[in-house]
């Protein structure tokens, strides 16, 4: 099967059939999201070696035992989140953030705001700052900002993968975002003189208070999209929120898998699938 052409689908069918060449190919297209994930999680590449091993490894054995009813996203991060786990356990989860190398990302120089989001992630310096700012959510926050915004999975998936509700997802997701978006705005040209009163705009809070109360009419609908293009503090947060997300939404394809990971994972992979063969004869 051309593994260039043929669809996640495809190579799953032909895998669940016994075809190696398509369980390899399913694999490698999936690995650099596996290693990437790791990385975030974990902090470091020795265990997100670990993780991307462990998860293609599972992937190999249970491709016979994979639900039909999940997506494959779903699947291979709920493995992949397993195997973090194991790291958590064994004391090596989410290393503390480096504070020195945080302070000079962030003061190395205020962006232009007028940049777009993929031109800002093309510099080293808010990368950096944003692969710190992500690493120092606490692990249920993190995990549900990665699985959202950077690999892309719905709300329902990623409450599939963690074991939780939607609403818990969506609910540490709000968390998550504003913590994120809170550590890169000095490096995304947030005006100083916006007001710093903790919570949300009164205004928008009150108008949102009606609309939860089911008291919604055009009127309302008319009086708060004038609010939102009028209020400097709630269109800064959420345009600033905006460039936070495409950040990381791009920051998805950043992580490559090195090539000596890549060699030492297939090679185990390699083993596994032979010891699988072998034991089937």
């Amino acid at each position: 099967m051309d593994d260039v052409v043929a669809s996640d689908d495809e190579l799953l069918t032909e895998a669940r059939a016994g075809n190696r060449q398509a369980l390899e190919a399913l694999l490698e297209r999936h690995q650099a999201q596996v290693y990437g994930f790791g990385m975030k999680m974990c902090g470091n590449p020795e265990d997100a070696k670990d993780v991307l091993q462990e998860t293609l490894l599972a992937m190999a054995r249970d491709i016979h035992n994979f639900r039909r009813d999940a997506s494959l996203s779903s699947w291979i991060y709920t493995i992949a989140r397993s195997a973090c786990i194991k790291m958590h356990r064994r004391g090596k989860f989410a290393p503390k953030v480096d504070e020195e190398k945080e302070s000079a990302a962030e003061t190395e120089g205020v962006a232009d705001p007028a940049r777009r989001a993929d031109e800002l992630l093309a510099g080293k310096q808010v990368a950096d700052a944003l692969d710190l700012a992500i690493r120092a959510l606490e692990p249920i926050y993190r995990e549900v900002l990665m699985l959202r915004d950077v690999e892309g999975l719905t709300a329902p998936e990623v409450a599939d993968v963690l074991g939780v509700t939607t609403q818990a997802v969506k609910s540490r997701l709000h968390r998550a975002r504003l913590s994120v978006r809170e550590r890169m705005e000095p490096l995304l040209g947030i005006r100083a003189d916006l007001p710093k009163a903790p919570g949300t705009c009164p205004e928008a809070l009150t108008m949102f208070e009606h609309c939860l109360e089911e008291e919604i009419s055009a009127d309302l609908c008319a009086q708060l999209e004038r609010h939102l293009e009028d209020c400097a503090r709630c269109t800064g947060s959420c345009d600033t929120l905006k460039q936070v997300l495409a950040l990381c939404r791009a920051s998805a394809t950043t992580t490559p898998v090195p090539a000596p990971v890549q060699a030492s994972v297939q090679s185990a992979l390699r083993a596994c699938l032979d010891q699988t063969k072998e034991g089937v004869s």
